[in-house]
């Protein structure tokens, strides 16, 4: 049973990696966007710690939900999802294997924003921290790959990206991971609290001390609350396609 999922991993990271259109803005736009608005030009503002991040926020959601939204939708247009349910192989290795995927280039990610962060904006973390950080930013990934499960069980291959950019771009800014709350309009920050985004940027931020005091309780229990209902939703959906 571990070598199915073994081998499904692999062979969905070798299709990604023979995808450069996937990985190639997946690693190069967080890391020129933090580069540039993060370092050169800190618009940003703030201690230069919370602003790496808050863009290795939005460097990890991104593979995600595009390798989940995209090729799921592709899958299933394309009749692959269905073959893949008929045959011995169990679903949920499908599943690891896309968010199996998605981590390793998040970590990719996260190790270039990390050098960036530390060689040009002097960003000090202890080791525990930046393990502590590290985790947080990964296993905080889940509810954004799930979101973009449902979107790829619903929306067509060519719809699906379209979607994800309407999705993923807003959900960032309005959640603080390119200026701070603080600057933005009363009205922006109580969107914010209603946002996955924003739950996921405040567990990160509360590892370097720089969260807005809400309980690290009530931010777990939005993305385990959401994360169950996309995964009512993922199933719902799968039984209907039966």
């Amino acid at each position: 049973m571990l070598t199915i999922y073994q081998n499904e991993a692999k062979y969905d990271l070798l299709s990604l990696l023979r995808t450069p259109g996937f990985y190639l803005p997946a690693l190069l736009f967080p890391a020129v966007f933090y580069y540039f608005f993060g370092v050169l030009f800190p618009y940003s503002g703030g201690d230069p710690a919370r602003v790496m991040v808050a863009y290795c926020c939005f460097g990890v959601i991104g593979p995600a939900l595009f390798n989940f939204a995209i090729a799921v939708a592709g899958d299933r247009q394309q009749g692959w999802l269905a073959l893949k349910r008929l045959s011995p192989m169990p679903m949920s290795a499908y599943m690891m294997a896309k968010w199996s995927s998605s981590l390793f280039f998040a970590v990719i990610i996260l190790l270039t924003l990390y050098v960036i962060g530390g060689s040009f904006s002097e960003v000090t973390l202890t080791r525990g921290q930046w393990l502590a950080l590290t985790a947080v930013l990964l296993l905080g990934t889940l509810p954004f790959a799930l979101l973009g499960l449902v979107i790829g069980l619903f929306c067509s291959d060519k719809a699906a990206p379209a979607v994800v950019n309407l999705i993923y771009l807003p959900m960032a800014f309005l959640a603080g991971l390119w200026v701070p709350l603080s600057v933005l309009p009363d009205y922006v920050q109580s969107i914010a609290y209603g946002l996955p985004t924003y739950h996921f940027s405040q567990l990160a931020m509360k590892v370097i001390g720089q969260d807005q005091g809400l309980s690290m309780g009530v931010h777990c229990a939005y993305l385990v609350v959401l994360s169950a209902g996309l995964a009512w939703v993922a199933h719902y959906r799968f039984r209907r396609m039966a």
